[in-house]
């Protein structure tokens, strides 16, 4: 499809310590890419002098780590707040390739879904090597749970790479600030009757010795607080962020 006939977006980029690769991916996004807005949630290496050094980004800093949620519930207030009719979500550690910009937006040109989630599992891939067990393991019991409790038949529950609908976000309020964020998002998606579509993505794993940080290092801690993140909101009253978070 041709760049000039595909929908106008915000790409937003959460960050996190993330010197090695942030000015590389800023580079590779801004071939598909005009608004570029990141995140800095907190960080205590040399990424904020590195963003401070490229020209033509917003950045929205928060003074300490407040969490991946949180990074992506202040860039749906800010992409609603600008009218953009799609927001672009994508991590900034390589794990996910700027070329792949495009086929998100020509999925949201076919205007039938309001959200195209990447997915690294489509059926028939394999997991892959490299993929750290405890992760795939976990993605696979929430993503079976989802689709057994919320009817949605997606594949992967954790991809962060996403195209969504801004309008549609008007719909949704997070309040989980950490990475069980998605188990809160599935839910509120699901609630609202948005329609999903998945987009199959290159699974790409850099360094699967990162960290969570905290109790969310164990895998039966971490999957132990995703599973009480989808049980509240399962029975949390149906929230809308009439006013945008702080």
């Amino acid at each position: 499809m041709p760049e000039r006939s595909l929908p106008h977006h915000l790409l937003a980029i959460p960050v996190f310590n993330e010197e090695r690769y942030v000015l590389g991916v800023l580079e590779q996004v801004r071939r598909f890419s005009r608004d570029i807005l990141v995140i800095d949630d907190g960080s205590t290496d040399r990424t904020p002098e590195l963003l401070r050094s490229v020209e033509g980004i917003h950045v929205l800093t928060h003074p300490e780590n407040r969490g991946y949620g949180k990074s992506l519930a202040d860039a749906f207030a800010y992409a609603r707040r600008r009218r953009y009719p799609w927001l672009v979500t994508m991590d900034a550690d390589e794990q996910h390739e700027a070329e792949y910009i495009p086929r998100f937006l020509a999925a949201a040109a076919a205007d039938d879904a309001d959200v195209i989630s990447g997915t690294r599992y489509p059926p028939g891939r394999d997991a892959g090597a490299g993929v750290p067990a405890d992760r795939r393991a976990i993605n696979r019991v929430l993503t079976d749970l989802l689709n057994l409790r919320l009817g949605l038949g997606i594949t992967d529950a954790f991809c962060g790479f996403k195209a969504y609908r801004v309008s549609a976000l008007e719909q949704i309020c997070i309040t989980v600030p950490g990475y069980a964020m998605p188990m809160q998002w599935w839910v509120q998606a699901a609630r609202a009757g948005l329609r999903i579509r998945e987009l199959p993505v290159r699974l790409i794993y850099h360094d699967p010795t990162r960290h969570f940080g905290g109790m969310l290092d164990d895998p039966v801690a971490r999957l132990a607080h995703y599973l009480e993140v989808f049980d509240r909101e399962l029975t949390a009253e149906r929230r809308v962020c009439s006013t945008f978070p702080d």
